[in-house]
């Protein structure tokens, strides 16, 4: 049987490690280049879509929705680059 310290030594980097190794956290490691105009965001991204990410909800809108560069915190990304942070396309198409 461990010492009762041993046991919560123990414990403790096991919650440590679960936290390492989540995917959430994994997910947030990989950062989008984030631009401050559309046409830096092409130049970066020529084969893929250019979005506008509400920086502040992760919710990214497509070119002529209304919330496209329209949104108070935001970026222009790649939509991949996105994706990969975690980020995800407006649901009700604004």
């Amino acid at each position: 049987m461990l010492p009762d310290f041993c046991r919560k030594a123990l414990l403790y980097a096991c919650v440590l490690f679960a936290g390492c190794a989540s995917p959430l956290s994994a997910v947030h490691a990989q950062s989008a280049t984030q631009f401050h105009n559309e046409q830096e965001a092409r130049q970066h991204c020529p084969k893929d879509t250019v979005v506008w990410v509400n920086t502040k909800t992760g919710v990214y809108h497509f070119k002529g929705q209304r919330w496209y560069a329209n949104t108070n915190e935001g970026a222009y990304e790649c939509r991949k680059e996105a994706d990969g942070e975690g980020d995800r396309a407006t649901r009700n198409g604004q």
